[in-house]
């Protein structure tokens, strides 16, 4: 007799078997259902942040997880909202869903808390099989205080506004206010201890402090108490931490004295309230970056004493208790895009995009992303509650904007688990188109993989002549000294030895799915499918390819 278990494993491996031959809108529906099917689980163990030889992995019941993530519109969390959201996440083949806990609904009133839109979101994402990443927005809502209870929000004497250096306020809030430290910290506190009595399952993965903290219209503030700190000795922590002399902010950092303080600042005050959740509830923290053009960075395009660029080191001095300083990304643009990766991957930080754009373009960089070591990809504003921020993103969310999403996680999704041991091992690369260079290669010694983006490429040396919109990815990983793991969309993947004389030939090109970690085998590539490298269209297929010389 077969154990439901076993029936549920012959059922999945039934279904990924049929998904060669249906036709592509079927085959497109029949992937999102398994990818639905074998979504994330509540799992044991507390999930934790752990890294080895400057590699990071997400551990979800004791395992390397990727996160496959959607947000949802800023007053989405709602529960009267929820039922527009669930279907449009769905449909994209998400394992995680971030929301929002909005400090205004959680603290009403001093002291009073309700912790109901919590309890209904836990209780959602377990019918619905996902994942939750929860964002607390305390006193720091992209840069200002909108989302504080009242006995906060209207307390301009306790709770000031930034001063501009002109004497005008701006529409941030101070960071060395005692009394918003205390509340919001006590809040927060209060959100992590509910977490643990309501969450024995760990639907929730991490925690987002605050949100895009930073001060908006000012590089810093210039009140009365400010310029007492600004005109003292950086404290002894910091200065200690950067192995910098002692001295005043103007002596220790010169020229970026002012944005230094505000970071400073902001990044102590985030971290006194991480530690006190983390001393009750130990989830993996993380804050999420209003990022600047590396290249151009122009005075008032961010949030000053955010986690950008050129503030790193001392938010990695300021607030240990935060776990990742994380971009995100709502420049398409390749350059500035994966230059922002490359920054923000660090030995001492896990590359994590909680935010990117809802617009067809940034799907791809789901590949750059995890070829960049990534625990995680999220595209923001993924429901139908009725409002999209257009300049960011998609003006509508509808078929046509999720419909690459789902494609790259329908990739992913039945894999993730592999892919992120992979990627905690080192054995794993990927990229994602450059529109302005039609090729790239990726170097694992005795072989390389040269990607070529844009089809049709049938015939020796014919030029990749590039996709129309750049909407290529590419992964491939070493599974053996000869066999690889390959994966893409819209590009074509061929192997070419280092031995100089050597040609390739392709020993066995398997098409396959993982089912709970077990490859399971489709059908082989030959003839056509292989002849001319390996051709990927936007029919989500993975490979197994055995290599060899001649």
């Amino acid at each position: 007799m077969v154990n439901r278990r076993t029936a549920e494993c012959l059922r999945k491996v039934f279904a990924s078997l049929l998904l060669t031959s249906l036709p592509l809108a079927a085959q497109t529906m029949a992937t999102q259902t398994l990818a639905a099917q074998t979504a994330a689980k509540p799992t044991s163990r507390l999930p934790q942040l752990v890294e080895k030889d400057g590699r990071f992995a997400l551990m979800v019941d004791g395992q390397p997880y990727l996160m496959l993530g959607a947000q949802v519109n800023n007053s989405s969390a709602w529960p009267s909202m929820l039922p527009k959201v669930w279907p449009t996440v769905q449909r994209i083949g998400i394992n995680t869903l971030e929301v929002p806990i909005y400090w205004e609904q959680f603290e009403p009133e001093q002291g009073k808390f309700d912790p109901s839109i919590l309890h209904t979101l836990l209780d959602q994402a377990r019918t619905h099989h996902v994942h939750l990443v929860l964002l607390w927005f305390g006193l720091f809502k992209n840069g200002s205080d909108h989302y504080t209870p009242p006995f906060i929000k209207l307390d301009e004497k306790d709770v000031p506004h930034v001063t501009a250096a002109n004497g005008r306020k701006v529409d941030s809030p101070v960071s060395w206010s005692q009394v918003a430290l205390n509340a919001d910290r006590a809040a927060f506190v209060e959100l992590m201890r509910d977490l643990k009595a309501a969450d024995p399952q760990h639907t929730v993965l991490m925690v987002q402090v605050e949100n895009e903290a930073g001060t908006w219209g000012s590089i810093r503030d210039y009140s009365p108490t400010a310029q007492k700190l600004f005109a003292e000795q950086v404290p002894h922590e910091l200065i200690q931490s950067m192995h910098k002399q002692p001295g005043t902010w103007q002596q220790v950092f010169g020229d970026t004295a002012d944005e230094s303080f505000q970071a400073w600042g902001i990044a102590h005050y985030i971290n006194q309230i991480a530690e006190a959740g983390k001393a009750v509830y130990p989830l993996p923290m993380y804050v999420n970056v209003v990022t600047r053009d590396p290249f151009h960075p122009s005075p008032g395009s961010w949030a000053s004493g955010g986690a950008t660029d050129a503030m790193i080191p001392l938010w990695k001095a300021a607030a240990p208790s935060i776990n990742i300083l994380a971009p995100d990304l709502y420049t398409p643009g390749y350059n500035v895009y994966t230059k922002l990766l490359d920054i923000y991957d660090r030995p001492d930080n896990a590359m994590f995009v909680p935010e990117t754009g809802n617009a067809p373009e940034y799907a791809r960089y789901l590949f750059a992303v995890i070829g960049h070591g990534g625990i995680g990809f999220s595209t923001f504003g993924m429901d139908a509650t009725g409002y999209s921020n257009a300049p960011l993103g998609a003006a509508k969310i509808d078929d046509a904007t999720t419909a690459p999403f789902s494609l790259v996680y329908s990739i992913f999704g039945p894999m993730d688990r592999v892919i992120a041991q992979l990627n905690f091992e080192g054995k794993l690369q990927a990229v994602s188109e450059d529109p302005a260079v039609h090729t790239q290669t990726l170097n694992f010694g005795a072989w390389k993989a040269n990607i070529s983006y844009g089809l049709p490429q049938f015939g020796s040396g014919q030029k990749a002549p590039g996709n129309k919109t750049p909407e290529g990815g590419a992964m491939v990983a070493a599974l053996g000294p000869d066999e690889f793991l390959v994966t893409a969309i819209h590009a074509r993947v061929d192997f070419e030895p280092a031995t100089e004389g050597a040609q390739r030939q392709f020993v066995r090109v398997e098409e396959g799915t993982y089912i709970n970690g077990v490859w399971h085998f489709l059908r082989l590539w030959n003839g056509d499918q292989s002849d001319y490298g390996l051709n990927f269209t936007s029919v989500p297929q993975v490979l197994k390819v055995k290599l060899a010389t001649y």
